[in-house]
């Protein structure tokens, strides 16, 4: 795919706030993507799947199923630095610009489908697409092989910008060769995906119909803690949970700080679409490599609350409760 074919100003302009993903990520264009950063290769200098390229294949497979998009909005970690040869002798301090080289490892990035916006408890939702790639997963140091992508489509909170993903907008890990075939993978995660369908927008609609108490917030809490002390054999039968130590400590100051998912005056509890926005704020310090599947989790572990609130199927969640 030809980069001056694809990269525009039209595509490139929005840095919207709050950021989807913080980390220790920082913000970039797919402009500075292309003018600044070099694009690494295998090992017989074969090229490697440029970021940009990435993206855009995705953005138009998109564009072909969901209409018109937002700018895209690129947030990168990991930089890798290095320098060209003619300065290979001079010290760190007397490299000039042009003489510096970088590439950036790992790479998240979302654009909104702009025909697309609900509205669920209140809050305003975007439909919600983008990718995330980080080299660190592909043998660059091999000849040339498929490389490592994850594109989904979801639902996005306005005011926090947290995503809300299921099992249906999410494709795993993609093993790619060429611009087209992401252009071609992405055309059949997005083909599936029915915004409308009952399983997806309905699904995440009635978490706000299900309050959980402070005493069962703080219980839900406690049990993830003790769920990674569990033996192994224990874990396994218990829901999949991804979330660590550092998420669960933030998901909690969050339910007594946040001003839009947090606890209210009058300690009446908060609701399981809350309790997924609480866990969606504490995953944006994720690295980016494993922030879609810890996004997944949160939205399949408030479902399944709900469900055990309930006393409906809920898939061993109610473990949580007792």
């Amino acid at each position: 795919m030809d980069n001056n074919q694809i990269i525009t100003d039209e595509v490139i302009t929005e840095q919207p706030h709050p950021n989807f993903i913080e980390s220790n990520t920082q913000a970039i264009t797919l402009s500075e993507l292309a003018e600044k950063s070099i694009v690494p290769t295998f090992s017989d200098n074969s090229l490697t799947i440029s970021h940009q390229d990435f993206c855009m294949a995705t953005y138009k497979a998109a564009e072909d199923i969901f209409g018109q998009l937002s700018p895209i909005e690129c947030r990168v970690s990991h930089p890798i630095n290095g320098r060209i040869p003619t300065s290979l002798n001079k010290k760190i301090t007397e490299l000039k610009d042009d003489e510096k080289t970088i590439y950036y490892q790992r790479l998240a990035w979302i654009a909104k489908v702009s025909s697309c916006i609900r509205n669920i408890d209140g809050q305003e939702i975007h439909l919600t697409i983008g990718g995330v790639r980080a080299y660190s997963e592909d043998k660059l140091y091999n000849r040339p092989s498929a490389l490592k992508f994850k594109i989904f489509v979801g639902w996005q909170v306005r005011v926090c910008s947290n995503l809300m993903l299921q099992t249906d907008g999410f494709s795993g890990t993609i093993d790619c060769m060429t611009s087209a075939d992401i252009h071609q993978k992405a055309l059949e995660l997005f083909s599936r995906f029915n915004p409308e369908k009952d399983n997806n927008l309905n699904a995440l609609a009635q978490l706000q119909d299900t309050r959980l108490t402070e005493d069962q917030f703080c219980h839900i809490i406690g049990r993830m803690r003790l769920l990674q002390a569990l033996p192994v054999a224990q874990q396994r039968e218990i829901p999949q949970f991804l979330l660590g130590d550092q998420v669960i400590n933030e998901a909690t100051r969050q339910y007594v700080v946040n001003p839009n998912f947090g606890r209210k005056s009058g300690n009446d509890g908060i609701s399981t679409f809350d309790l997924m926005q609480l866990l969606n704020e504490a995953v944006k310090s994720s690295y980016i490599d494993k922030w879609l599947e810890r996004n997944q989790n949160c939205t399949e572990f408030a479902t399944g609350i709900r469900k055990a609130l309930r006393y409906e199927d809920n898939e061993g969640y109610d473990w949580f409760l007792n």
